[in-house]
């Protein structure tokens, strides 16, 4: 079974920062879904450093739910931050 968030492509509001960042420098995207907030975040961040990977916490602004994706910078990879 398919969840409506699964299927809903209507953008929305979130609000996304770099783990290693304070969260008063989060920046409001409007997209479709969690990921692509966290992509949206990433091709605009200047301050990514040296590091291979980063993780991006990513929150729905009407829901207030979140989640945590660790995105490596080489392979474009991601996963849940654990």
């Amino acid at each position: 079974m398919t969840s409506i968030a699964e299927t809903n492509t209507e953008a929305r509001a979130f609000r996304v920062h770099a783990r290693h960042l304070d969260s008063h420098d989060a920046r409001t995207v409007r997209e479709a879904s969690f990921e692509a907030a966290a992509v949206a975040y990433l091709e605009d961040l200047h301050a990514i450093g040296t590091t291979p990977d980063i993780e991006v916490i990513v929150r729905d602004q009407e829901s207030g739910h979140q989640h945590c994706f660790r995105i490596d910078l080489e392979t474009g990879e991601a996963q849940a931050c654990g």
